[in-house]
């Protein structure tokens, strides 16, 4: 398969894909329903709505092309979340959207009932006007603040996706505000460890060079004019950040300052789980709903 270069390839991609049965869980927004038809005109998935049926029937009253979805009544946010789990589980559903609820509410019943043996956690992947192909942040939605192993998980996720989106050795980027290692900075321990357990086979499946800076993992000038040798520089499929805040505000940075376009999915739980975040265009819920659909119809398997 040729590499999916932009969101323009992804789309094309899933042409081919049937639709994926999922739950939208919140589904009162305007916004959210906005997303939810244009991802089902352009056949990825095929929705039923979870939420209080009264606010849902509202959201709907301004979004008409949804009033035929199958709609389940809940209560609360919280009732919603795990109804919406629920359907999964009961095989009613292929996956989870997240809608106008609280992240934290959301990917409760998620990490309770769709666990597997692999971490869960998530990855945006990104199109920017600036670099050359997407490029994959992770994790900046789901572990907060991620020790050395769980580091590793989060990297072999990501390598995961990349792969599957026709990247043969993906180049990855273990973060921290400088190049060099130094006790004082633990990101930049980590960040090297993590660079030597690729080598030695721990990570496989990729290139990862650490501790570098974001201007060194994306800019090969930066990285030249720093003394740095590295074969990710310039070149990065995939950026490991040292928590959730450095990602989440490098995510929105691109977003609202650079002018990104933002997809999101969630890895390792045991369905498709589309986690956006409230204040999401809709095109992002649409191109979210295109990496879950075509990541659940084509995943390959993982090396290692």
């Amino acid at each position: 398969m040729a590499p999916i270069r932009d969101f323009d390839d992804l789309l094309t991609a899933c042409r081919a894909i049937p639709p994926l049965t999922v739950a939208v869980v919140g589904a009162t927004d305007v916004s959210v329903l906005e997303g939810v038809c244009e991802a089902v005109d352009a056949g990825l998935i095929a929705p039923t709505l979870v939420g209080p049926e009264a606010d849902v029937a509202a959201a709907v009253a301004q979004v008409p092309q949804c009033r035929d979805f199958p709609v389940v009544d809940t209560r609360t946010e919280d009732e919603s979340c795990t109804t919406g789990v629920q359907l999964v589980l009961d095989r009613a559903v292929q996956g989870i959207v997240k809608g106008h609820v609280h992240t934290s509410t959301f990917m409760r019943p998620v990490l309770a009932k769709l666990r597997t043996e692999r971490r869960v956690s998530h990855v945006f992947v990104i199109e920017l006007p600036t670099y050359h192909k997407l490029l994959h942040v992770t994790d900046a939605a789901v572990n907060i603040g991620p020790d050395l192993t769980t580091k590793a998980a989060i990297a072999r996720n990501a390598i995961g996706l990349a792969r599957t989106l026709g990247t043969e050795v993906p180049k990855v980027a273990a973060l921290s505000s400088v190049e060099t290692i130094n006790p004082a900075i633990p990101s930049t321990i980590d960040a090297a460890c993590l660079s030597k357990m690729a080598e030695r086979g721990q990570i496989p499946g990729a290139l990862v060079d650490g501790p570098l800076a974001f201007d060194g993992a994306i800019s090969a000038e930066s990285a030249r004019i720093k003394g740095i040798v590295s074969p990710v520089a310039g070149d990065v499929d995939i950026v490991l950040v040292p928590d959730i805040d450095s990602g989440n505000i490098l995510v929105k940075d691109l977003e609202y300052l650079a002018t990104a376009t933002i997809a999101g999915i969630v890895l390792g739980a045991a369905a498709p789980v589309i986690l956006t975040s409230r204040a999401d265009p809709p095109r992002s819920r649409l191109l979210s709903c295109a990496l879950a659909s075509f990541v659940a119809h084509t995943e390959r398997p993982r090396v290692g």
